[in-house]
């Protein structure tokens, strides 16, 4: 612990003396009788914009915080995602791709100063809400509250990282953060804990000190804004276009009378969901109100300003009114913004700037050119493997053995997918038979004697008829597609949750492999010789390999893969997680390449998918993708699962941003235990 503390010591340092300002006359102040923010003494208000380092490769941040500069912005907000910082237990990584250090200083560099959310819970469409997912390991956890002492030792010892990288970076301390957020949207969830707010506050005060204002942001229900804030911290609220600012600033007034009023959310655009149509918010709307916030001298933050990409395993999921109701986000989180997925200025983007020019003047300097982007063609594919073939490969510890199921969590895999193995009682021999994985989380491929028969997952059926013959074993392959990152339902183990049955008859002793699909991508054919194929198998998940061909003049580019002849599965290039597709249920067609993960010079890149239904290499004519130079977005949709019909409408003004398009939470027949049941329906009385 002694030696944990002296490394955070020496990095604090070190970002300290990195900053060569003189910091005699820096403040940055609320004037509680004015109802203004004081930048060095004099009157300032800020006009800001999201941008998630973690969703832009660490190549791009220079160019998207210029144009988030240029388009009048003169501070930007970032979350901080505490699952890619500390992605194993007591394990931190501060570097690369995560140094948000780094990111700071280079906001700071353009001339913008930064807000900062770093939770411990952030939402943002992100897996779990920012959470580690090793958290899961007790399901029976209390997120979020002062009760569970697992959950606050886990966050007091990331703070205590996180929180002293920070402090140097401080306004104050010649930095230019401005203002840290605690917590998130807490009004939002059910435990409604002051005193776990409360032991945020002393937590960030100890780290940050008493000058830094420290905030919190709500929707604008009174029920909201009364669990969600405390006195001794500043209030701020968040809404979208189509509401008259004057209400919920008025709301706000409530809670508190004097200080400046600002909005952390205003949403130029909105959240996809796999099944459901791609989101848009028409720009000339937010203009409107954008115009509407700014002439009432508020200070405001547009989420997203660029909302970039959910890669690997990242994205989130919500819940509509029970767990069976899931919603997992797509890898693209381009979130109709001002900026596009790949940085590039839309049309938005300039209706957006002339609002702001006129309250903070006109632009200065120049706008940075779109990334150039470059259609690399056609790429063969080559079916190398079937997973189960490679299984030794891709689980190379070996299983977990226990009696009955255990979560993916429970076995140390945090994403992507596990297998999980039995045998089928000898009296079921050459008979059919139904299988129910009630507690299946979320999706699984279900195996009899190494034959793929069913696809079940929460969304839909968690029963299947299966046809056994001479062979009794079992193999369910579960797909993790993302933690719930919003709402009630916000603990959400994957795998499978509970007891797995054939007609009705419970079954034991298994056998479960976390699957690391990285452990392949350096294998080759030759490597695999001599291992059993089930390659041939119809419908069998399967690993397939290209090569990209480099761009005509060696530099890579930006580009987009278009897999519309494929179902569902994950690209890797060049051992880059790239992200998941699935066409076949919509919106998303392509995914976003950027040029940093692509080989520079004449070297091809390696492009690896794991197809997990309907291949199309079966017929040579369509076992290809291809890259091209636009994005597709906004295909056709084939919905997961029927919705509900809905108890509240989007005009409600108490509607949370995750609840505008989904039905309320309804507990009559949710498999939760008595104490959620009870804080859910406390909700409804807030609430309804």
């Amino acid at each position: 612990m002694a030696e944990k503390l002296s490394i955070v010591v020496i990095l604090s340092l070190c970002v300290y003396l990195s900053f060569p300002y003189k910091t005699d006359s820096r403040s940055f102040t609320i004037d509680y009788e004015n109802n203004i923010f004081l930048k060095d003494g004099q009157p300032f208000r800020y006009v800001s914009g999201s941008v998630h380092y973690s969703r832009v490769p660490r190549f791009y941040w220079k160019d998207r915080l210029q144009k988030m500069k240029y388009a009048g912005l003169n501070a930007i907000q970032t979350y901080i995602p505490w699952n890619v910082h500390e992605a194993e237990e007591g394990k931190f990584n501060f570097e690369g791709e995560n140094d948000l250090v780094e990111f700071i200083k280079m906001a700071d560099s353009i001339g913008l100063l930064v807000i900062l959310r770093p939770g411990p819970y952030i939402c943002a469409e992100w897996d779990f809400g920012g959470f580690p997912s090793w958290l899961l390991k007790n399901p029976a956890i209390l997120l979020r509250s002062s009760k569970d002492k697992r959950y606050i030792d886990a966050v007091d010892k990331y703070m205590d990282v996180l929180l002293p990288l920070i402090q140097p970076l401080l306004y104050h301390n010649g930095g230019p953060v401005i203002s840290v957020q605690v917590e998130n949207e807490y009004g939002s969830y059910f435990t409604c804990d002051h005193d776990y707010m409360g032991h945020l506050e002393k937590l960030f005060r100890q780290h940050l000190g008493n000058q830094t204002i420290l905030f919190t942001t709500d929707g604008f229900s009174k029920s909201m804004l009364k669990c969600g804030s405390l006195p001794s911290l500043f209030t701020t609220v968040d809404f979208g276009t189509g509401i008259d600012p004057a209400k919920p600033f008025k709301i706000l007034r409530e809670f508190q009378p004097n200080g400046p009023l600002v909005n952390s959310e205003f949403y130029p655009g909105w959240l996809d969901h796999w099944g459901e149509q791609h989101q848009k918010v028409n720009a000339a709307h937010v203009a409107k109100y954008l115009d509407m916030i700014l002439a009432m001298n508020a200070s405001v933050n547009m989420y997203m300003f660029e909302g970039g990409t959910s890669f690997g395993f990242m994205n989130g999921a919500n819940c509509g009114s029970n767990a069976s109701q899931f919603q997992p986000q797509p890898t693209s989180y381009d979130y109709d913004a001002p900026l596009n997925e790949a940085g590039d200025a839309t049309q938005k983007y300039f209706v957006i700037l002339e609002i702001i020019a006129k309250y903070m003047g006109p632009p200065s300097g120049m706008l940075p050119p779109s990334t150039q982007k470059y259609a690399y063609g056609r790429v063969n594919m080559t079916k190398v493997s079937g997973l189960l073939d490679v299984l030794p490969i891709l689980s190379p510890l070996g299983p977990v053995k226990a009696r009955v199921p255990l979560t993916m969590e429970q076995i140390g895999q945090n994403y992507g997918f596990a297998i999980y193995e039995t045998q089928i009682p000898s009296k079921y021999t050459h008979s059919t038979v139904t299988i129910s994985i009630p507690g299946v989380r979320d999706r699984a491929i279900i195996y009899v004697g190494e034959i793929r028969q069913a696809t079940i997952s929460r969304t839909g059926n968690t029963t299947a008829v299966l046809t056994v013959g001479a062979f009794l074993s079992l193999a369910i392959l579960v797909e993790n597609m993302g933690h719930v990152n919003y709402g009630p339902y916000l603990t959400d183990p994957k795998g499978i949750l509970g007891n797995v049955a054939i007609n009705d008859e419970i079954l034991l002793e298994w056998t479960m492999y976390p699957l690391d699909l990285t452990k392949f991508l350096g294998y080759t054919k030759h490597h695999l010789k001599g291992l059993s194929s089930d390659s041939d198998t119809p419908n069998a998940p399967t690993f397939f390999t290209g090569s990209i061909p480099p761009a005509s003049d060696g530099i890579p580019k930006d580009t987009y893969l278009n897999v519309k002849n494929w179902h569902k599965g994950q690209v890797f290039i060049n051992g880059f997680n790239v992200g998941r597709y699935w066409p076949v249920v919509g919106p998303q067609e392509t995914l976003y390449v950027p040029a940093s993960i692509l080989y520079s010079g004449q070297k091809t890149s390696t492009l690896v998918l794991l197809e997990l239904d309907e291949n199309p290499c079966d017929y040579p004519e369509t076992c290809f993708v291809t890259f091209d130079k636009t994005p597709i977005l906004d295909g056709p949709v084939k919905p997961l699962a029927k919705q509900r019909s809905k108890i509240a409408k989007p005009s409600d003004p108490w509607i949370s941003k995750y609840t505008r398009d989904e039905s309320r939470w309804d507990v009559k027949d949710n498999a939760v235990d008595a104490l959620l049941k009870k804080a859910i329906k406390g909700f409804h009385r807030r609430v309804l």
